[in-house]
């Protein structure tokens, strides 16, 4: 396996993760960013009532956008499988 085959390997898996990982945590983002600006006027300072928003904003998140993240993952790691005998070549 050479260098180039190597760090395409590893761009394509980070890139995958990344795009898996955007639409839960962008998600979380907006809904932390709502509730924070929801206790400053309220000048409520519970923790716990800007974490359970959170969760269920990225619970939601992960349940909308599921299925997609599912296919990437699966895609990517099918391309894997599946150009595997092109990553190994015979050492004698």
């Amino acid at each position: 396996m050479t260098q180039e085959i190597m760090l395409d390997i590893i761009r394509n898996g980070l890139l995958t993760v990344i795009l898996v990982a955007v639409p839960p945590l962008a998600i979380g983002l907006v809904a932390g960013l709502i509730m924070s600006i929801f206790q400053t006027v309220t000048s409520i300072q519970e923790p716990t009532l800007a974490f359970i928003p959170k969760i269920l904003a990225v619970l939601l998140a992960l349940v909308a956008f599921g299925p997609w993240m599912l296919t990437n993952l699966v895609y990517y790691f099918t391309s894997l499988a599946q150009n595997f005998n092109h990553f190994i070549h015979p050492v004698f």
